[in-house]
């Protein structure tokens, strides 16, 4: 238990030991040693005869303490026959009361209580090695002793699926190899560390399956045998979960649809085909991931529904066409203009969170350093805009972990931009381009885009620095505008996919919180644990001003680590140049489909976009020469078509509210 501290009465005895290895030794060498805490501070060891189940003892919090128990005194389910059980369940199957072992009424026996065998108090044991587990005499004189029916803990929780939500205690593979602890890189090493998969209950040493596979494993105590499946009963029926077919939610992992292309519009490859890529999901083997055809599907919990790609370059692809599910609530009032002047009763977010009393700090502290306006009276929980904010009105909300949000009120009408302003931001080294690929790009200096990493360290979307601790990407990207993102980071400062480890300028920062933006913005923001080093390959990207137009052929740079389609060299950060199309011609050439929160690029004689691995990433324009985020790239249909305008997220219709989130953190 981390940072958890046993509380007893006895008197317990202390070691000066560096090492936590060395104090597990040590407790198990000694008969009365049932648990031990680890002081990480002092490096010390405290042997423990008592456990959290025993008489007069209680858990405490203590940041310096990791508690650690033997796992026979604290486990309800038995290995085995149970010989080594020394639980605290005192009741048979049948409910009758068990005699304690001292005792020689009402049944007389031969065992005697002592540390060695631990027959303890009047609870349930197996002296004798009975196949059936645990047992003891009753204080029924007519039964003299019952089984207490304790389950084997490979029966004790069963499996449903492939099992992902195990959470039962086995501890042991198929061929009967003890597990290693999750916490632990010896004997192997592995990058599921509970602190980064928090969401996967890598407890002790438990079977679990943190990577998807087909079914509960862990690593092994043996140097010679890695990783090995674990023997846990089935589960006889499998729950029925909600799917969608037409939008997914979340990941994706529910999505049933028969959408078959990727983002870009490449055939999927059918899951019960090992080419052109050979894989191991087997749809027998995932029975409750529907891998059927060559829909998209999401069998390992990846960031949305994607396929095995007909492409023999392009192992993997997501399908980010397919809609989300809404989330929003249905408004409930509408405003005209931007809302500071509404004054109705609302008091819930788009998400459906009740509102902060303006005059409370419950949940959050309130900032009221922006000049209020003189129309604005905040009363009681109801949506007001008191910063004259151009997305309409907002409020703090309940949630510890949502400081603020816009309400679920519609908006009316639009407002006009400003002028342009910009700060130090945007800078760069210049260098002359070397022509290589993007899709039809070249290697460039882009100092501002990010690579934003899993779980894994592998890359799968991009992202703009627009101030030392944040960055911008799309909400296509993630699963939720709550997504649990412990464990993801991103990484700066290397024109390369997967730099070496001893890059200078290489910057890991992680993610530990995402903002999403406006209704329909598909905009994020991530704040990063700290603030990046800025240097010549880590630099800041300018905003522009809240509804800035870019002007017709303005020459602007797409930026990624994406799929170049063959055409170049997927492991280097490309770049390519792009002139801006005016809204009224981009419009005509998409049928009129182009919303206002969207800008073009004209389409090139030479295929040259975006693609897979690039979506997040910056539309960068060269303005007073400072480089502006105009743009953030988007999931397209068809990767860098010859013949078809490119669309961005117009960045500027969300500058107002970027602003907020920054000031307000």
């Amino acid at each position: 238990l981390k940072a958890t501290q046993l509380i007893t009465l006895a008197q317990q005895r202390v070691e000066q030991m560096s090492e936590l290895d060395e104090c597990a030794r040590q407790c198990n060498t000694l008969v009365d040693c049932r648990a031990f805490h680890y002081n990480w501070q002092r490096y010390e060891c405290q042997l423990l005869t008592v456990t959290q189940n025993s008489p007069h003892t209680r858990l405490q919090r203590n940041v310096h303490y990791d508690l650690y128990q033997k796992k026979g005194y604290v486990r309800k389910c038995i290995i085995g026959d149970g010989t080594n059980y020394r639980g605290t369940q005192s009741l048979t199957e049948k409910g009758k009361t068990c005699q304690k072992w001292q005792l020689k009424f009402p049944h007389d026996h031969r065992f005697r209580p002592s540390q060695y065998n631990g027959l303890e108090e009047n609870y349930c044991r197996n002296p004798d090695n009975d196949r059936h587990g645990p047992w003891c005499y009753t204080t029924d004189p007519a039964t003299r002793h019952q089984s207490c029916g304790i389950k084997k803990c490979e029966n004790a929780v069963c499996v449903s699926c492939n099992g992902e939500d195990y959470r039962g205690f086995v501890d042991h593979t198929v061929s009967g190899t003890e597990c290693q602890r999750w916490d632990l890189q010896h004997p192997h090493k592995h990058p599921y560390l509970p602190n980064k998969y928090p969401d996967k209950d890598l407890a002790d040493n438990y079977c679990r399956n943190p990577d998807s596979s087909e079914q509960p494993w862990c690593y092994t105590v043996d140097r010679a045998k890695e990783r090995e499946f674990c023997h846990i009963h089935k589960c006889r029926k499998h729950p029925h979960l909600p799917t969608t077919t037409n939008c997914f939610r979340l990941k994706g992992e529910d999505y049933r649809g028969k959408v078959n292309v990727t983002t870009s519009g490449v055939p999927c490859q059918r899951w019960d085909s090992q080419t052109p890529h050979r894989h191991n999901f087997h749809p027998e083997k995932y029975p409750c991931k529907d891998l059927s055809e060559n829909y998209c599907r999401n069998p390992d919990g990846s960031e949305a529904p994607w396929c095995f790609t007909t492409i023999t370059s392009l192992p993997r692809a997501f399908c980010f066409q397919i809609k989300r599910c809404a989330e929003d609530v249905e408004a409930e009032d509408c405003y005209y203009g931007n809302g500071e002047d509404y004054q109705g009763t609302v008091s819930k977010t788009r998400k459906g969170i009740t509102c902060q009393k303006w005059k409370e700090k419950t949940a959050h502290t309130l900032q009221h350093f922006f000049p209020l306006l003189p129309n604005v009276r905040l009363e009681q929980n109801y949506c007001r805009n008191p910063d004259n904010d151009s997305h309409g009105p907002w409020c703090y909300t309940m949630d510890p972990n949502t400081q603020f949000d816009y309400c679920a009120i519609k908006p009316c009408v639009s407002i006009l931009g400003k002028n342009l302003v910009f700060d130090q931001c945007g800078k760069r080294n210049e260098r002359t381009q070397i022509r290589a690929r993007i899709i039809g790009g070249g290697p460039g200096n882009s100092p501002w885009t990010v690579s934003i990493r899993n779980r894994e360290g592998v890359h799968f979307c991009g992202g703009s620095l627009v101030k030392e601790d944040w960055v911008i990407s799309t909400r296509m990207c993630f699963s939720s505008c709550d997504a649990d993102l412990t464990g993801y980071y991103v990484l700066l400062g290397t024109l390369f996919k997967n730099p070496g480890p001893n890059e200078p300028n290489k910057q890991d920062i992680p993610i530990i919180k995402i903002v999403c933006g406006p209704s329909e913005s598909l905009v994020v923001m991530l704040k990063l644990e700290r603030p990046a080093l800025l240097n010549q390959r880590v630099a800041l990207i300018c905003l522009p001003p809240e509804r800035y137009i870019v002007p017709e052929n303005t020459e602007c740079e797409i930026a990624g680590w994406g799929s170049t389609g063959g055409t170049g060299n997927d492991n280097v950060l490309n770049v390519a140049r792009l002139p801006v199309m005016s809204k009224e011609n981009c419009s005509a050439a998409l049928r009129g489909r182009l919303k206002e929160n969207e800008l073009c690029t004209s389409p090139l004689k030479v295929g040259v976009g975006a693609c897979e691995g690039d979506f997040g990433g910056p539309l960068a324009c060269l303005t007073q020469e400072c480089w502006v985020l105009q743009g953030v790239i988007t999931p397209l249909r068809v990767c860098a078509r010859k013949d078809v305008p490119a669309t961005f997220i117009r960045i500027s219709m969300y500058v107002d509210w970027i602003n907020k989130v920054m000031r307000l953190s």
